[in-house]
């Protein structure tokens, strides 16, 4: 049989009493009886208790901290790094900036002398700044010190003291602990962890706070494999940093992961960029594999880096969701669309609408995946042409049937990429009589052109040439260049361009390309796809792994990402499905405004002064159609019409029966209209070059003829490319 609980039993309280024995010495104050006992009530007023408790608290506070002589020491440590950041004030960041420019400016005299001036000034200023400096310290320490030494001499002993007191509590005073460190050891104590299962991907929530005060004495740095808890991988970070002299204040929020340890770590002075360097030798003291720690400055917090450490064998991305499958024409150029993950989690989402972009890495980087990703979003939209340019490999591959036009030579290179040149020049014009305002307004009836261009160091010398003037007017007609390169620097690329080229995406490649690509102090501020392997025959290792900068809606942090890797077999499916749901063509108002725009000089041919040939032009500018005859595309349906045949086709015969491989305009009408007056009898040079513009484009330069230095019309060549 069971019985009810007793209900909680109060002290016993009774009223004042007398004292029982007579022999009993006096109680002084309040006296209550306890449980029978006798207990003395201090009957003090409570102010004088409370000061009394805040005065115990104090030497308590005093005792745990060693009277404060960390304090004052950290203390004057902050002091001297203030006066050595205003000593320096930034200048030599300045000065390491100018001499950048100066380098960068390498060939061209005038701004290279403009740099050097620069760098000479920037000097000067500094050594001003450090003399005026260092004048105002000695005036403040020669006044304090006179101070000092008259109170010493007049006061005694006291004063010294006092001087000794007020020294000792300014130290302590600059040297007390944040007050946000106090507040999150107070009210937030250290979570533990809930693991990750293996078939999710980002980060679980928890917070661990240890700040390098903190750390138990006597210890020493141990492998990360020994940390159990997120307490004792905050210790095994501090440790290793602090043993590899980084200044490091505490670690926080420490997760664990399917994958490893994520940590965010503070330094005390200076920025993450000391983690950034030792980060291989905390790989050895962490006991991980190479690139196993992954430190992240945050923009958010300058003082702060996310460490990321990988446990050895594991794979961040291994959880990573695949590739979305989107329908042929089921979203715009202007969309974003996930081509990646990031090592924490997080999308990697694009959008190349008026994006010029560069993908860096070397032989196995995974500069092929990186495209394919790209161009599988690119050709599933509604108003884009994509466009496939490789003089030494195969391209965009697996998506071939996707491509509207795919150019392996030299001569189609060039064609392509003069023609999308011309019709950049041509949209400018034609932007305003549409209304368009500053940009091109893309849409179904007006479509984007997306050009890869894989291996861009193989090609030709006229084609980066050609590639450079459409980078540089392209953007804001809806003409958008993507270029592939084993590196990212001149001897690779031809020009300093990397890192005037919006979208950047690096693989594993060479520390110089980093700098290339993302600047001089990329390194230091964490950018390292040099850190990254790339893949043999036996190995993918980090092959599709990328930093990347640049990406419309996204701030630019160093963060490794993964870019999908899809099968060959789902890209041929896809594009098989696009190929049958019908490619987009370009509009013809496009098309139409490129017949009034000239050439650029250097694709003109040369004549001497008696108007005699003396070069061939290098490219000549063809029609959609006849690129895509030029390409191996097929013709768009119902482009020329069965008249326009006709009438290339009597004008090819004319020439051949004439011997001749040209012929002017006004020639060409006269026979044709000789050959057939009823036929021809009413054309004129104008309907001639209107009925041909189409398809043949405006006349060319051909050469002294009939009497003419220069005259224009039409090549023999061009004409029978159409037949």
């Amino acid at each position: 049989m069971t019985t009810a609980p007793h209900p909680i039993r109060q002290p016993n309280l009774s009223i004042v009493k007398q004292p029982t024995e007579p022999t009993a010495e006096p109680v002084e104050g309040a006296v209550v009886e306890h449980h029978g006992e006798i207990v003395k009530q201090d009957s003090s007023p409570s102010w004088m208790r409370a000061k009394l408790a805040a005065v115990e608290a104090a030497k308590d506070h005093a005792l745990d901290n060693k009277l404060y002589a960390g304090w004052s020491a950290r203390g004057y440590k902050n002091l001297a790094a203030r006066w050595l950041e205003a000593y320096r004030d930034d200048h030599p960041q300045m000065i390491a900036t100018a001499k950048a420019g100066r380098k960068a400016a390498k060939g061209n005299s005038t701004a290279e002398a403009d740099a050097h001036d620069l760098v000479k000034t920037r000097r000067e200023a500094y050594r001003r700044h450090r003399l005026f400096h260092l004048g105002k310290t000695a005036a403040w320490s020669a006044v304090g010190m006179a101070g000092a030494a008259t109170g010493a001499i007049v006061g005694g002993t006291l004063v010294e003291t006092a001087i000794g007191v007020v020294a000792y509590a300014t130290g302590v005073y600059h040297g007390r602990p944040e007050l946000v460190e106090a507040e999150v050891e107070a009210t937030a104590p250290p979570l533990s962890i809930i693991e990750q299962v293996d078939n999710d991907f980002g980060p679980n929530t928890g917070q661990v706070f240890m700040t390098a005060d903190q750390l138990p004495e006597g210890g020493s740095p141990f492998p990360i494999a020994q940390a159990r808890t997120p307490q004792q991988l905050a210790e095994c970070v501090l440790r290793a940093l602090i043993a590899e002299n980084v200044p490091v204040a505490e670690v926080s929020d420490v997760i664990r992961l399917s994958w490893g340890w994520q940590c965010v770590v503070r330094v005390s002075e200076g920025t993450p960029e000391a983690i950034i360097k030792v980060a291989g030798d905390l790989e050895t003291r962490f006991d991980l594999a190479t690139n196993g720690v992954r430190p992240t400055p945050m923009k958010e917090r300058r003082a702060c880096a996310v460490m990321r450490m990988v446990d050895r064998g594991a794979d961040p991305f291994a959880s990573a969701p695949g590739l979305p499958y989107r329908a042929p024409k089921s979203m715009s150029i202007t969309d974003k669309f996930r081509i990646g993950s990031s090592v924490g989690g997080d999308e990697l989402a694009v959008s190349l609408a008026g994006v010029m972009g560069l993908v860096v890495a070397t032989t196995g980087g995974g500069k092929t995946g990186v495209l394919q990703a790209l161009a599988e979003g690119t050709t599933a939209c509604c108003d884009n042409i994509t466009i496939d340019l490789d003089p030494h490999g195969d391209g965009l591959e697996d998506l071939h049937d996707a491509v509207r036009i795919t150019a392996r030579t030299n001569e189609q290179i060039e064609a392509v990429l003069l023609f999308f040149f011309m019709l950049s020049k041509g949209r400018a014009r034609l932007r305003k009589k549409l209304g368009m305002g500053r940009k091109w307004k893309v849409s179904k009836e007006h479509p984007h052109f997306t050009i890869f261009f894989d291996e861009f160091p193989k090609g030709s010398d006229l084609a980066k040439r050609l590639a450079f003037d459409l980078l540089l007017v392209g953007r804001k007609e809806a003409v958008a260049l993507e270029i592939a390169s084993q590196g990212g620097t001149k001897l690779y690329l031809g020009e300093n361009i990397a890192q005037m080229i919006a979208l950047k995406a690096v693989g594993p490649c060479k520390v110089g390309d980093t700098r290339a690509v993302f600047g001089e102090g990329s390194v230091s501020e964490g950018w390292l796809p040099h850190r990254l392997s790339p893949a043999t025959d036996t190995d993918p290792k980090d092959a599709g792994h990328i930093f990347i900068q640049g990406v419309p809606g996204m701030p630019d942090e160093p963060i490794e990402y993964k870019v999908h890797e899809v099968p060959s077999g789902t890209l041929r499916t896809l594009a098989t499905e696009r190929l049958e749901a019908g490619l987009v063509e370009p509009d013809q108002d496009s098309l139409d405004a490129m017949a009034g725009i000239d050439l650029p000089e250097y694709v003109e041919p040369v004549y001497d002064i008696e108007g005699v040939l003396k070069k061939e032009a290098p490219v000549e500018l063809l029609t959609w159609e006849q690129l895509l005859k030029l390409c191996d595309a097929e013709p768009m349906a119902g482009a020329q019409p069965e008249a326009t045949t006709a009438v290339i086709a009597d004008a090819v015969d004319l020439m051949v029966k004439a011997g001749v491989d040209r012929m002017r305009t006004e020639t060409l009408v006269a026979k044709l209209a000789e050959h057939d007056p009823a036929a021809y009898g009413d054309m004129t040079a104008e309907s001639l070059k209107e009925m041909l513009a189409p398809v043949v484009g405006k006349p060319v330069t051909i050469g002294a003829l009939d009497g003419l230095l220069n005259p224009r019309g039409f090549k023999r060549d061009a004409l029978a490319r159409l037949l």
